[in-house]
């Protein structure tokens, strides 16, 4: 199962090191100098890369690669992914996190109610989003924020959300009107 941990930024210095941003909570694991990434750019073909050596800046990896030699080359990776194969049983350490692949398709609950099913988790600058796809085939937008989300069960594959109004029927909140 493929993963991204993070997309290559501006080229730092003439030496072929690139700026990352991450999109992992486990930098080091995945960054470890000596292992292999492959590098996805947004046109082209992948190539699979070795990282040679890894410094923080200014919250972000700085990351050189063997191959890539010099800033030109560097500047030519600028937008690219960066993916790892992960063995899709494997969890992250922290129990309170999870990849995307866990996430999507685990039944969403609340209030003991089946109300739908994850569809895809969305990386938006401020937090993470569930989208989640209701019975009605319509999709609304769970922020995954721990008052909202209040347990993932990867065993039993449910998502257990707060009974908020309008949360999970927009509609719901439309009608209420004024209290």
């Amino acid at each position: 199962m493929e993963i991204v941990v993070g997309r290559i930024g501006r080229a730092h210095g003439i030496r072929g090191e690139v700026s990352i941003d991450l999109t992992t909570d486990e930098p080091e694991r995945r960054f470890a100098p000596g292992s292999s990434v492959v590098v996805r750019p947004r046109s082209g073909v992948d190539r699979k890369l070795v990282i040679g050596s890894v410094r923080p800046h200014q919250g972000r990896l700085l990351v050189t690669f063997p191959a890539v030699p010099d800033r030109t080359a560097a500047e030519a990776l600028r937008g690219s992914q960066i993916v790892v194969d992960v063995d899709p049983d494997e969890r992250p350490d922290d129990p309170e996190e999870f990849y995307d692949h866990q996430l999507e398709g685990l039944k969403v609950v609340s209030g003991g109610v089946d109300r739908g099913t994850v569809r895809a988790v969305l990386h938006l600058p401020v937090q993470d989003v569930l989208a989640v796809e209701r019975p009605d085939g319509t999709e609304v937008l769970v922020p995954f924020v721990a008052a909202l989300v209040l347990e993932v069960d990867l065993d039993e594959g449910v998502v257990h959300v707060a009974e908020v109004a309008g949360l999970l029927d927009p509609e719901q909140a439309e009608n209420a009107g004024p209290q």
